[in-house]
């Protein structure tokens, strides 16, 4: 399975329907809180080029958001991206 890392905050309600989402589906995935760690805030923005909250990762591949996650899974193409890695 890939590594998945969500950049979150944990007052955030698009972060805790992204997470729901992941969690439903078994995925293992690694929180990384930007509100206790400056740095953390600016790799986020350097990796993404956004500064909102949830961002998520698949590997290298830069999901986006909640709506961006809930979109691929609308879309029958989030199971393919959490089973094969994106970028090989």
């Amino acid at each position: 399975m890939p590594n998945v890392v969500m950049y979150l905050t944990p007052y955030c309600p698009y972060c805790s329907r992204a997470a729901m989402l992941l969690k439903r589906k078994g995925v293992t995935f690694t929180e990384l809180r930007i509100d206790t760690d400056p740095n953390l805030r600016q790799e986020m923005l350097q990796r993404s080029g956004r500064t909102s909250v949830p961002q998520i990762f698949i590997d290298d591949f830069h999901v986006g958001g909640c709506d961006d996650l809930h979109a691929l899974e609308a879309e029958g193409k989030l199971d393919g991206y959490l089973a094969l890695n994106p970028t090989a």
